[in-house]
Parts: C-alpha cells; structure tokens; sequence
C-alpha cells in the first residue's frame, strides 16, 4: 500500500478530533477574555482618575498662590498688622522668662516717658484733688522681643500680648482713684520694632491730691503736681527719665476751666526715699492754677458790697419808723449770713437769725422805759451798796451814778445825732477797708 494512501486515511480519523480540540479552545479563550481585557479597563480609569486628581491639585495650588499674593498685597498696604500665632512664633515669647525684668543682674533698664495730657475735667477745693485725662506713653528696649525684619517694620498689637511680657509697673503717687478707657476696646497700644525697642502707650483719666492753700481765696493761686514712679523696682533696677526733656510733656491748647486759668504745664523729675526699700526715680508733672476773679465778683464780692451799702439807708430813715429800720437791718444781715455760708459753708444761718432776732421789734417809747427801768434798778443797787460802805465813798458812788444817768441820757435824746454822724462815718471806714484789703491781696 502507498504511504500517502496510508497519511490520508489516518487524516480523515484525526479530523473530528482536531476540530474538538478547536471548539475547547476558542471555548477558553471566550472565558478568559473579560480578565484578560479589565487590567486594561481598569489601568485606563485609573489613569483618568489620577488625571482628574493631577488637575484637582493644580487648581488649589493656583488658588492658594492667589491667596498668598492677596495676603502679601494686604501686608504692603499695612504691614504694621500680623496675625496673633504667626507673631508669637516670631517673637518667640514661650522661649524667654517675661517675668524678669530686660537685663536682669546688671545695669538698670532705662524708661522714657512722655505725656500728653488730653483734659483737666475737674478741680475740687473741698477734697483738695483733680482729675485729669491724659496719654501715658513707656519707651524702653527688650532684646528678647527682637525678630528679624528685611524692611525693618514695626509690629502693633493690642492689650492682649501685655499680659504676656514684661512692662515697666509705673504708678501715679497720691492718687485716690484711676482707670484705663475700654471703650469700644481696652485703649492700650504695644508696638515692637526689629531691633527690640517697644512702645507701650496707655489712655487714663486719674484723680490724684493737691495740697491747696486758701490763705489769699478767691485771689489764691494753687500748684498742683501728678507724679508717677515705679511701683517695684528701685534705682537699681529701673531708671525712669523724661523721654524728650522738658518737650516730653504736651498739651491740648483746648484745655479750659471754669474757675481758673491755667498759666503753666512744665515737667521735672527727682528721686523718692522709702526706708524699707530705697530710692526711687519720681517724674512730676506740674502745672498751675490761678483763679479767676470776676467769677467771685459776681458771685460774693458785689452783693456783699450792695447789702453793706443797703443797710446805710437806716441812717437816712426816720427814727420813729422802727418797723422800717429793723425789717431793713434783719434783711441785711440774713442776707450776708447767705452769702458766707455758700462762699465758707461753715456758718450756722440758724444761729445768725436768732441773733438778729433777739431783742428786736420794740417800739420807742417801749424802749425808753427798758431803759429807765434798768436806770432806777441800777440806782437802788447802788444805794444799797452805799449804805454798806464808808461815807467816804459815799460821794463817788454818787457821782458816778449821776454820769452814767447822764450819758444814757443825752444818748436816748439824741439819737438823731448819732444818725447823722453815722451817715459819714460808716462809709468812709468801709472805703478805707477796701483800701487796705485790695491793696494787700492784689
């Protein structure tokens, strides 16, 4: 038999078998073709996924530098103005102990000083004081507070950061009450500059005592002095000095009493001894006060003046018109009483009236009996001591009573005289006082 007859008879008996191999195969190649094909799905929604993720972070990093360079443009237009943390961090204040003083252990810390006082709102002569509002302004240098400063600005904060660093513990001497505004925030200002200098400025209104004397009133002039000193720290430790000399201390032009002028602000300094902790640097704040004159003038010296002249009118009254003369003397007189006790306040107005009534509202007649009654009363007590002493004496007690008698006499019978005389005499004395009394005081 050929050999190609023999391959060709065995192909038709492999060709049902090739083909069940075929069908197997395309059967696993339809099962495994899904998992063959998702590693490709899938690393193509990964890559879009990482793409939508790549551009996420693109955006937000584009807005972030807006926003660094909107901060930035905001620090160029106020640079004076950092937030609370990032300031902190660059004074570094957790790193150094604030409650020492700057230079511990050596030379004393230098404190300038200087004020502008805004008002004097008050001036009480009753409990010897003034209040006064004023900026209080402390200048000094803290090398722990330095940072570094490309452009070599200043920091400004408020009351919060003072409660966290060392200040100098400057306090009004003699005064009775004070306090800082907090209106609409707490009126405190902390500026830091790079190098460590700082300035700490203070709004106040303080009530502090003057030693007032009243010798010369209402043409005195008082000098009243607010003084201000460390609290703590001695000589050693604290040296307190005017920032600027005698220019240290300013004023508003505006500033204006109701009774008196203020004719000079000026400022000095000195030194204060305590025995149980030493000397103490002490700043003064002077100024004087003169009062003003025409202010008492209206108020005292011309109705003083009209009420004196007033009763001189009674000299010109008729002496048998006692109801007039002793109305017009009463008047006078509680009126005067008015006047001292709101010029003084030391007056009883109820003692000066009891005064000005007792013993009036008699009529004439009424006061020549008075008057004759206690003549015969004097005359029979002298007789009877007459009759106990010498004859002697006799004579002398006689004569003495016939004066007496006589003077009372010519003095009940010519009281129109006296009214005349009066009439010249009172108002030439009452010059010459006022002679003597503005010639001294002015």
């Amino acid at each position: 038999m050929p050999l190609s007859s023999v391959f060709s008879d065995a192909s038709l008996y492999l060709h049902p078998l090739y083909d069940m191999v075929l069908v197997i195969k395309l059967l696993l190649l339809t099962c495994l073709w899904p998992t063959a094909a998702l590693p490709s799905v899938s690393s193509q929604s990964d890559h879009h996924h990482h793409f939508h993720h790549h551009h996420h972070q693109q955006k937000c990093s584009s807005m972030k530098k807006h926003n660094s360079k909107r901060e930035i443009k905001m620090r160029k237009l106020d640079s004076t103005k950092v937030r609370p943390l990032k300031s902190e961090q660059l004074l570094r204040i957790d790193d150094h102990d604030f409650a020492m003083r700057p230079g511990f252990g050596g030379s004393p810390i230098p404190v300038g000083i200087d004020v502008q006082v805004e008002s004097i709102d008050s001036i009480s002569e009753v409990d010897m004081d003034f209040t006064m509002t004023l900026y209080l302004r402390h200048y000094w240098k803290d090398e722990r507070l330095s940072f570094p400063s490309t452009r070599n600005r200043s920091m400004t904060f408020d009351g919060r950061l003072i409660k966290k660093i060392w200040v100098p513990d400057v306090f009004f001497v003699h005064s009775k009450r004070s306090f800082i505004h907090d209106t609409t925030m707490e009126n405190v200002m902390l500026r830091v500059y790079p190098d460590g200098n700082v300035l700490f400025s203070l709004r106040i209104t303080v009530s502090s005592m003057c030693f007032m004397d009243f010798s010369r009133f209402p043409l005195d002039t008082q000098n009243c002095s607010l003084e201000l000193e460390s609290y703590a720290y001695n000589e050693d430790d604290l040296m307190l000095y005017w920032k600027h000399g005698n220019e240290s201390l300013t004023t508003d032009e505006q500033i204006s009493l109701s009774q008196f002028f203020i004719e000079e602000f000026s400022a000095s300094s000195g030194l204060a001894f305590y025995s149980s902790t030493g000397w103490y640097n002490r700043l003064f704040i002077n100024f004087a006060l003169r009062r003003h004159i025409f202010f008492f003038v209206l108020q005292s010296y011309f109705p003083a003046m009209l009420m004196v002249m007033l009763s001189w009118v009674s000299f010109w009254i008729d002496r048998r018109a006692v109801p007039a003369r002793v109305s017009l003397g009463i008047t006078t007189v509680l009126t005067m009483s008015t006047i001292i006790t709101g010029v003084s306040g030391m007056y009883n107005i109820d003692a000066v009236q009891a005064m000005a009534f007792d013993g009036c509202y008699h009529d004439n007649e009424a006061d020549i009996d008075m008057t004759t009654f206690a003549v015969h009363s004097e005359e029979s007590s002298a007789r009877g001591r007459a009759a106990s002493i010498p004859n002697l004496d006799a004579t002398r007690v006689k004569r003495k009573r016939s004066l007496k008698g006589n003077v009372g006499r010519i003095i009940l019978q010519n009281n129109h005289v006296i009214d005349t005389y009066s009439r010249i005499i009172f108002p030439t004395v009452y010059i010459v006082f006022n002679f003597f009394y503005w010639g001294l005081y002015v």
